[in-house]
């Protein structure tokens, strides 16, 4: 199967699927992960937070840490990307060309103005993918609600995922390893409904056999 995985910088795929990707990697499915910013930010203080290139040096140890050899990189700004043909046109292109399956994406109930552009740029330009999951990447309350309804047996892929977060380590210096144990928490409950120690939980925009 060839898979993509969609975000809006580097950490999101890891968060939000990185044990279903790890997963189709080790079933010898092909996955491509895209991400449409070069991910550098700065705070409300116009002080750096986190530099594209090291943004770029961390998503690459995560992309190796979840066995993934293909990654995309956008040109698109942090905080500046929002839902225009240039950003669809892009992944149409990475769909068509790569022969896409199956998609994860952005929520499109997600809060995160990038988050919110990214997952609908993906459900337009994914109108032809038979299947096509969206997933939560961060802890912050929508006024929607995330439905979610398909769910993926993490338990032998968590420590791969769990060591894509680590490799971002910009950002779990920034909020204090908080990630991890939200996420893992996260997992843990998922895993609990299903019957297995760890999950990840996705909403289904459409499924077809």
């Amino acid at each position: 199967m060839n898979v993509l995985a969609i975000g809006a910088h580097f950490d999101d795929v890891e968060l939000g699927c990185g044990g279903a990707l790890a997963k189709h990697v080790a079933k010898g499915d092909d996955v491509t992960v895209y991400v449409a910013t070069q991910s550098g930010f700065a705070n409300h203080r116009n002080l750096e937070v986190r530099s594209s290139n090291v943004a770029q040096a961390e998503g690459e140890a995560a992309m190796k840490a979840l066995g993934i050899q293909h990654l995309i990189c956008g040109k698109f700004r942090t905080l500046e990307i929002e839902f225009t043909d240039t950003l669809n046109i892009e992944i149409l292109r990475i769909i068509e060309d790569r022969k896409i399956e199956l998609v994860y994406t952005h929520w499109i109930g997600d809060i995160h103005h990038d988050h919110q552009a990214v997952g609908r740029a993906s459900l337009h330009s994914s109108r032809h993918v038979p299947r096509l999951l969206m997933y939560r990447s961060n802890w912050y309350h929508s006024p929607m609600e995330f439905n979610g309804n398909y769910y993926v047996d993490i338990t032998d892929s968590w420590p791969k995922k769990r060591d894509a977060i680590m490799a971002h380590a910009s950002e779990m210096n920034r909020t204090g390893h908080k990630w991890i144990s939200f996420f893992e928490n996260e997992a843990e409950n998922a895993g609990q409904r299903i019957g297995c120690r760890y999950a990840e939980v996705f909403q289904v925009l459409k499924w077809i056999e």
